[in-house]
């Protein structure tokens, strides 16, 4: 019958994978990473569009339309 290891030795375990996962996969974590940022971002303008008065379509539209 295996023995199960200690706590101790599975933390150090779990560390040296995702060190290395981070490592391998920088990329994909930086894209996760920036993605949150502009969803935080997006957030952060909804709620202060909220305290804002409306404005038309038509409005917007001819704002960024101007070269």
């Amino acid at each position: 019958m295996q023995t199960l290891p200690d706590e101790s030795r599975l933390r150090q375990i779990l560390k040296e994978v995702l060190t290395e996962v981070l490592r391998e996969q920088k990329d994909i974590f930086h894209d996760m990473i920036v993605k949150a940022i502009e969803d935080i971002a997006l957030v952060n303008a909804i709620r202060e569009g909220e305290g804002t008065e409306t404005v038309s379509r038509e409005e917007v539209f001819s704002i960024l339309e101007k070269p």
